[in-house]
């Protein structure tokens, strides 16, 4: 795009403008030139060995050279005024916008990739969390369907509990007595029934057929007995649980108990025995 292009009207203002940059860009090659032959001239001469002082005081009067000369020259000119016409100024001004915009317009770019990038990180960093909430919801969700179970269970249970008072407790206690003595009955009895069928006394009449054998007028207690009697006395009087062996007691059968383990004699008396404590 030209300036023809932006303004029509304003085509002989402009065509000045750019005649007179023609002209100061031709002077500034002319003194380029110049200052080119200068410096050949300088390089031809040669160099001196000169000391510090003096090379600076070479280069500075070197440098008031060119600078009077450029002077000189500046002097010689009349500056030549831009018009400062509506049109120029319009273009001038449209220029300086496009220059603007095109500074700017990098710095606006990367400001906008980095934007986009903590947008993606941003993105990522939600559904991160989206799936952490979705997760923690389904736990949530689980919690509570046991606490409602847990709940619903904690109500039943209330429901079936019962206060004990002691009187109840005290009732419980006496019949599962009662129950206890009716069992130890029943072992007795059935125990008394064994040894009865398993363990009579001696017939009497088999004894008399016997030689040298006088009938006792002493009555023999049976098996059974004999154990209850062991079993009182073991019970009754724990530090003393021996008992006399009397002539009720018939032989053969405290030798069975003593045999079996079922009774013990006295370490020190032998004509007393116990019953072993099974329960201890």
């Amino acid at each position: 795009m030209n300036q023809e292009d932006l303004d029509p009207d304003s085509t002989t203002d402009v065509g000045d403008v750019t005649n007179t940059e023609e002209e100061l860009i031709r002077e500034c090659e002319e003194m380029w030139k110049d200052m080119e032959e200068c410096q050949n001239k300088l390089s031809l001469i040669g160099t001196e060995t000169l000391t510090d002082s003096n090379a600076q005081l070479s280069l500075l009067i070197m440098q008031v050279k060119c600078l009077t000369a450029e002077l000189s020259q500046w002097q010689k000119k009349t500056p030549e005024t831009i018009p400062l016409t509506e049109d120029v100024l319009i273009t001038l001004g449209k220029e300086e916008i496009l220059q603007m915009m095109i500074l700017s317009y990098k710095p606006f770019q990367k400001l906008r990739q980095d934007l986009e990038m903590v947008l993606s990180t941003k993105e990522s960093k939600n559904e991160k969390l989206k799936e952490d909430l979705e997760r923690e919801q389904r736990w949530l969700d689980e919690q509570q369907q046991i606490m409602e179970s847990l709940n619903v269970l904690h109500s039943e249970l209330k429901n079936k509990v019962e206060t004990f008072s002691e009187s109840r407790i005290f009732n419980e206690l006496k019949t599962k007595m009662l129950n206890i003595k009716e069992y130890k009955e029943k072992l007795l009895s059935t125990l008394g029934e064994f040894l009865e069928d398993h363990f009579p006394l001696p017939d009497r009449s088999v004894k008399k057929k016997k030689k040298n054998i006088q009938e006792s007028s002493v009555n023999l207690i049976t098996l059974h007995e004999m154990l209850e009697i062991l079993i009182n006395r073991l019970f009754d009087v724990p530090h003393d649980p021996y008992v006399k062996i009397s002539d009720s007691f018939w032989p053969p059968y405290v030798e069975l108990l003593l045999r079996n383990g079922i009774a013990l004699r006295h370490p020190e008396d032998p004509t007393r025995i116990r019953l072993e404590a099974f329960h201890q």
